[in-house]
This record gives C-alpha cells, sequence and structure tokens, in this order.
C-alpha cells in the first residue's frame, strides 16, 4: 500500500482538524513530524493559517486552536515588571501561585517597537516547561532585550486575587517602581 502525499491544503486541513481536537498545545516539531514536513514548512503553514483568520496561537508550549470555549475569562491587568533572566522562573511562579493566569510578555524595543509573545502560562509545570524550552533551545527571553524591564498581561478571576499577586511581586522586588 502506497502512502498518499498530502497537497500543501490537505496538510494545511489536516493540520487545523488536529488542533482543533487537542486538549493541549502541540509543538511545531510534532505537528512536522506527523505530516512529514519541515519544522520550517509548519510556520508557513501556521502563518498562513492564521492569515485566513484561523484563531491559531503560537505560544512556549507549542500551537493551540482558540475555540470560543478556550479563551481565558476574567479580570485583564497589565503590570510593569523588572528582574534578570535568573528570576523569571520565580516571577512567574509568584504569579501562578497567586490564582493568575500570564497570558503574555512584552517588551518595548527602542529600535523595534514593540514585541509581544503570548506565554499563556498558569502553573508551576508549565512555568517548568517554559523555562526547560528556553535553556535548552538557548533562547534568549524578551526582557533581556530592555534590561530586564517587560510587561505581562495577567488575567484573575477577582481584582482581590489580581492585587495580591502583584503585591507579591512587589515584595520580591519585581515591580517597575510605579514612581520612576
Amino acid at each position: 500500500m502506497t502512502k498518499h502525499k498530502m497537497t500543501a491544503d490537505e496538510r494545511r486541513h489536516y493540520i487545523l482538524q488536529l488542533l482543533m481536537e487537542a486538549k493541549e498545545p502541540i509543538s511545531g516539531r510534532d505537528i512536522s513530524v506527523r505530516v512529514g514536513v519541515s519544522r520550517q514548512v509548519i510556520v508557513g503553514d501556521m502563518a498562513l493559517l492564521k492569515a485566513k483568520n484561523e484563531p491559531i496561537l503560537a505560544t512556549s508550549q507549542g500551537y493551540i486552536y482558540m475555540s470560543d470555549q478556550q479563551q481565558e475569562s476574567g479580570i485583564e491587568r497589565t503590570i510593569a515588571c523588572y528582574h534578570t533572566p535568573e528570576n523569571t522562573a520565580e516571577e512567574l511562579n509568584i504569579l501562578v501561585d497567586h490564582g493568575v493566569f500570564v497570558k503574555d510578555v512584552t517588551v518595548d524595543h527602542p529600535v523595534y517597537g514593540e514585541f509581544k509573545a503570548q506565554l499563556r502560562i498558569s502553573n508551576r509545570k508549565e512555568v517548568e516547561r517554559f523555562i526547560d524550552q528556553i535553556e535548552s533551545s538557548s533562547a534568549s527571553l524578551l526582557l533581556e532585550l530592555t534590561d530586564g524591564i517587560h510587561l505581562h498581561t495577567i488575567v484573575a478571576q477577582s481584582e482581590d486575587l489580581l492585587d495580591e499577586a502583584e503585591e507579591a511581586l512587589g515584595e520580591a522586588g519585581f515591580l517597575v517602581d510605579k514612581k520612576v
């Protein structure tokens, strides 16, 4: 029996179905192995699917399809943080330990402008996975572009949870001083 090689359209349809049925993010590498193409082809496929307004998010854990039910709900707040790369896990763990979902990270580069990356971290296991990915890929954290200053969009079910998380970050010395 010969295996049918997928056309590009068939591959993108398969990828979309895969993401829609997935219960957790799927890495580009995993998708590339499943469909028998390079990781770079998958990056291109994702760009084309996003251009067709498919709600696909690239996160630190992999690609996810954002159905209406999967949209995070709650109260959003943007906080300004400052720390060294070595303190990243501690910062993220403080947030998730206070029941906060870390939606993204943003930096304002002096030449290129704003860079935003979806993090979508809600527990210590996801923090650990994110840190492992950074270390194993020798990638730089966005905060390294701005000497440690960065923003996070955080989401929680109440203002109290956001306040408590922000207070804990302040006590750890991770908030940009509001007087600056």
